[in-house]
């Protein structure tokens, strides 16, 4: 899908630019996107394209910057005003899965910058993500213990590294099948999974 670009603001420019990026990485390789394709996309030229980002890098970096931004907001908007940190973690276990439905490109995205030896700027950034993310899922999980709803001999940091890999593990799944819809079926389960375990249920 073409998109328009004329008499838009920069930022407005932008904001599309890095939506083409992922809206592209939805369907191939993100190392194999060129700054051609994306301005075809956008129907500019590669110069126009250039006067929004100096390089095809900081590009990658804005649309990791991007994803960080709102994958964070939507757990966090997932979680507000949830009292029970189960419940809070089972929230944003779905909407993380909801938020690869919408944009399905981004898993492709970081699985990539994750995959590149060299620390780009873009790997950076989704090394941040990840970073903030698993601190988020630690602060559930010491307050579940602190109320005893979480297991006290749970590992905090291993639970949480548990619960990130969970959701990649029904990503890579999705990709491999190529039907994204699928995690949405399969995600309540495979939490159900999850509680039990740092619950200590038996």
């Amino acid at each position: 899908m073409e998109i328009s670009t004329k008499h838009l603001p920069a930022e407005e420019r932008r904001a599309l630019t890095i939506e083409a990026v992922i809206e592209l990485a939805a369907s191939q390789n993100p190392s194999k996107i060129t700054t051609s394709a994306i301005a075809k996309q956008m129907n500019l030229t590669q110069g126009a394209l250039f006067r929004h980002f100096a390089t095809k890098e900081a590009l990658w970096q804005a649309v990791m910057e991007w994803v960080q931004d709102r994958l964070l907001a939507r757990i966090d908007q997932a979680a507000h005003n949830i009292k029970s940190p189960l419940t809070a973690m089972e929230a944003m276990f779905m909407s993380h899965i909801e938020f690869v439905i919408e944009h399905p490109g981004v898993p492709r995205m970081l699985f990539g910058e994750l995959q590149r030896a060299e620390l780009t700027p873009a790997k950076r950034v989704a090394h941040m993500l990840v970073q903030r993310y698993t601190e988020r899922i630690c602060t559930c999980i010491e307050q579940g213990k602190a109320i005893k709803e979480i297991s006290l001999d749970v590992d905090t940091r291993s639970a949480a590294i548990l619960f990130l890999g969970t959701v990649q593990g029904l990503v890579m799944q999705s990709l491999l099948t190529g039907d994204i819809q699928h995690i949405r079926t399969e995600a309540p389960g495979v939490f159900i999974i999850y509680r039990r375990g740092i619950r200590g249920e038996k």
